[in-house]
């Protein structure tokens, strides 16, 4: 069981610091749209970049955030029958919806590898004017689907744990 411990939070912590550290990319992107609307406003001078980028930026956040909002519980449940339910009733609930979150998130994982990939080996780049990279943005959407499936995991085992026991766990 220790062993066991010690590997859900294992995958907490890396859920934790990954959320703290993509927390900070919410600055660079207000920092980014705010040179962009000082840029126009005062200058009338536009960037090429500043739109593509913040994108880029938010959906590394929502999606490497995902995880720690998952360890956090914070992502929507319908709390009309979910919160009358027993702490145990809960997580047979929840061990049976996980089959959803496992097939979808698994689904995610496995076509978005091959997207990454694909994009990586011809260097794909957006069909703006600017024309950035776009493979680095979809490398980040797998780490962050891949760490949402590892959270994922520790709650389902938790949840088996919960279910089995009528306790919960850590």
């Amino acid at each position: 069981m220790q062993k066991l411990d010690a590997f859900l939070h294992a995958i907490d912590n890396t859920s934790e610091w990954s959320g703290k550290i993509v927390s900070y990319f919410l600055f660079i992107m207000v920092f980014i749209i705010l040179y962009e609307i000082i840029g126009r406003a005062a200058f009338n001078s536009a960037t090429l970049w500043a739109h593509e980028t913040s994108a880029f930026i938010f959906g590394s956040y929502a999606v490497v955030g995902g995880a720690y909002t998952l360890w956090l519980r914070g992502h929507v449940t319908v709390d009309v029958l979910y919160a009358r339910l027993s702490l145990r009733k809960r997580a047979i609930a929840d061990v049976v919806t996980s089959l959803l979150f496992f097939g979808f998130v698994i689904s995610l994982l496995w076509w978005g590898s091959a997207l990454a990939w694909k994009s990586l080996s011809v260097r794909e780049t957006t069909m703006s004017a600017w024309r950035p990279p776009l493979y680095p943005f979809k490398m980040t959407l797998v780490l962050g689907i891949f760490l949402i499936l590892l959270q994922g995991t520790a709650k389902f085992i938790r949840d088996l744990i919960t279910a089995a026991t009528g306790r919960g766990t850590v």
